[in-house]
């Protein structure tokens, strides 16, 4: 052969390897563990296959991928007006998985775009049955009923919605402003009253810590008062015991005194008494008898 020929034949057989090559690449396919393929043969489908090394017929077999991985989407802020006519802007995430990827694929075109499409009409009517005041502070009841009825319409798709969660909710900006006014009210009257216990509590601990040292103070008195009551009484009974005694002792003295020692003792009490400056003496009438008895003893004698 010339080298014509055998330049054809070279890119022939190049052309029919390459061909083989694509079809051997078209017609074999290994899935992951977390996708299934959904396989379309001349239109029908034929199920799910995979995972690992799945054999297709080249031309005939057509195939979609599709991923059973819990996913997330982000719905962009959308505007809704509340029950009481407030209009509101809420953004939230929503989180699914594929549960049938066969219903996936043949109930619905692109089940991604129809759910954030009913994701935002069902958050509207959601919303607006709900007051304002109830969006601001009921998110998780709101984050239920969005899940709920988002499940309910993609479950006809083979596709299951996990959770829902409101990033953010921003109500109008006048709204804004009486929030911001009634929480530094409610603020302002936290401080007030935190400020008034105190008070209260401090002027109660006052009041005690006075009335426990008033009775400290009473109690001290009165165990001072006592104390000095029992050494008064002791030592009036040390006196009187003292004058018991010395009236012992004075009458035991007096018992053995005769007459005579009592008439000179009288007689040195009328000389200190004739010592006075005064010119009057009084004799008492039983001087007679005690000069008598005085004069008969010493003539006795």
């Amino acid at each position: 052969m010339n080298d014509g020929t055998t330049a054809f034949v070279i890119c022939a057989v190049a052309a029919i390897g390459l061909i083989v090559v694509a079809f051997l690449f078209s017609a074999i396919k290994i899935v992951a563990e977390y996708k299934r393929l959904v396989v379309f043969r001349l239109g029908r489908c034929v199920g799910a296959k995979g995972p690992g090394l799945v054999l297709l017929i080249p031309v005939i077999d057509k195939s979609v991928s599709v991923d059973l991985r819990e996913q997330v989407r982000e719905i962009p802020a959308q505007t809704s007006i509340t029950k009481d006519n407030a209009p509101i802007s809420i953004d939230f995430l929503w989180y699914y998985r594929v549960f049938d990827p066969v219903m996936s694929v043949l109930q619905v075109g692109n089940f991604e775009q129809a759910a954030q499409g009913i994701a935002t009409t069902t958050l509207r009517a959601v919303i607006g049955g709900i007051p304002l005041d109830g969006v601001l502070s009921e998110r998780e009841q709101i984050n239920s009923a969005l899940r709920t009825r988002l499940d309910e319409v993609t479950e006809k798709w083979g596709v299951k919605v996990t959770n829902v969660e409101i990033r953010e909710i921003l109500p109008p900006r006048d709204v804004q402003d009486a929030m911001n006014r009634q929480l530094s009210a409610e603020r302002n009257r936290r401080a007030v009253v935190t400020e008034s216990t105190g008070t209260r509590e401090a002027a109660i601990n006052v009041a005690e810590g006075e009335k426990q040292s008033a009775i400290l103070k009473a109690e001290g008195e009165k165990q001072a008062a006592i104390l000095k009551a029992e050494g008064e009484r002791e030592a009036q009974a040390l006196r009187a015991q003292g004058y018991a005694l010395a009236l012992d002792r004075i009458f035991a003295v007096a018992q053995g005194i005769d007459s005579k020692t009592l008439t000179l003792q009288y007689f040195e009490t009328l000389r200190s008494m004739a010592a006075s400056p005064s010119t009057k003496y009084i004799f008492p009438m039983e001087f007679t008898s005690l000069l008598g008895d005085f004069m008969q003893q010493r003539g006795n004698k």
